[in-house]
């Protein structure tokens, strides 16, 4: 009855384990959710206040389906104050979320049998969005040993005649791997020999960086007329529920996405495109950020050195996001009498039913020896968390 294009999707696994922590915790079990990448904190009061008073003055209508203008000016505005990037207001399109950019872009320009190159780990979506425009991805596997990160050489070795796109995220989810400028460059010396070849930033965690400055592939004016950067504010302004993310791309694309929104959305929500304004045009390095920033930190270096207590798993050092991704493999095959655990869903389930964390399995980001934890809660829940982890991992023998 549904159609293959429906079948052939697969159900997100972040949202999938979302949905049966919240089915545990119906049933009254204490569940520690560490599957959802969502900051524990609450938007700002200031952008709060923004949207209040767009609902007083009556922003109730449809809304231009690129954006407010005033909006994507701010836009620009963020990306040469905090970038200097350089771009015009029609090259900006607001849409309902980072996820929609991405998938906007995705469907604008991959054609079936077209090739989509995605660095592993990738983000889940990518890989879906990809099968809905009937492309092809082409998985480049890393390490935990090169912290998750691609290289150039793989990019090189992987580019055929049919490449048409490339997407990755710096800070990265799920591994927090942040590029430096010189990584980047390196990148884009690469892809700009094959002019065939788009590029997809994910920038989403731009704000959530412990190394300094966020660097973006898009500096670099050989390559900037074929990279779309996409940015938006669900996590670096604690404003997930709000839906509001956008790009930054050549002209012709942009107006792709805007042709494409169009028949599919038309405009983001009006009321939270003033709040998202209001965020935008704040400078970054407000008490309220900083403070988030902070928290974030101490939480990773917490877990790391609680993670590194416990026998058999492998970590990188992440550098942004707030995610770690630990390679898991050594508990393969083993069991605690009743379970055995096989690969990385094997593993998620069984720290779920057996000590409730949940917890997303590698797999879904494409490397199936890793697990991902979201350190977007407080300490105490990471603390009882990792007791808890440890405790059912040292029963499997």
């Amino acid at each position: 009855m549904l159609s293959n294009r429906i079948n052939y999707l697969s159900e997100s696994e972040t949202l999938a384990m979302a949905r049966k922590s919240r089915e545990l915790k119906a049933l009254g079990h204490n569940v520690i959710n560490l599957s959802l990448g969502e900051p524990d904190f609450n938007t700002p009061d200031y952008i709060k206040e923004a949207a209040k008073d767009a609902i007083d003055h009556n922003f109730s209508f449809y809304t231009p389906v690129a954006g407010y203008q005033d909006l994507r000016e701010a836009i620009c505005h963020k990306l040469k104050r905090d970038n200097d990037l350089d771009y015009k207001c029609e090259q900006v399109v607001v849409s309902t979320g980072a996820k929609q950019s991405i998938a906007n872009v995705v469907l604008s320009l991959i054609n079936p049998g077209d090739e989509v190159i995605l660095p592993a780990p990738y983000w889940v979506s990518y890989k879906e969005i990809v099968k809905v425009a009937e492309g092809k991805a082409v998985f480049l596997p890393t390490t935990i040993e090169q912290n998750f990160k691609v290289t150039p050489q793989q990019i090189e070795s992987a580019i055929t005649p049919k490449s048409k796109l490339i997407i990755y995220s710096s800070p990265c989810n799920p591994t927090g791997s942040v590029y430096t400028r010189e990584e980047l460059k390196a990148i884009a010396e690469v892809l700009a020999k094959h002019p065939q070849v788009y590029i997809i930033a994910d920038e989403i965690y731009e704000h959530i960086n412990f190394v300094g400055k966020h660097e973006s592939i898009a500096q670099f004016d050989f390559i900037k007329d074929k990279v779309i950067l996409v940015n938006g504010v669900s996590k670096g302004f604690a404003m997930t529920g709000w839906r509001i993310g956008y790009i930054a791309a050549p002209l012709v694309i942009a107006k792709a996405c805007d042709k494409l929104q169009g028949q599919f959305t038309s405009g983001a929500c009006s009321i939270a495109q003033r709040a998202a304004l209001k965020a935008i045009i704040t400078d970054p390095h407000t008490d309220e950020l900083i403070t988030m920033q902070k928290a974030f930190r101490e939480r990773r270096d917490l877990l790391l050195e609680l993670l590194g207590k416990v026998p058999g798993l492998k970590l990188n050092h992440p550098d942004g996001a707030f995610y770690i991704f630990p390679d898991i493999s050594w508990y393969f095959g083993k069991s605690d009498g009743t379970t055995r655990v096989n690969d990385s869903n094997d593993l998620c389930m069984y720290l779920l039913n057996k000590v409730f964390v949940a917890t997303v399995p590698g797999e879904a980001f494409g490397d199936p020896k890793c697990i991902r934890l979201s350190y977007a809660t407080s300490k105490e829940n990471l603390t009882e968390a990792v007791s808890r982890i440890s405790k059912a991992l040292s029963d499997l023998k």
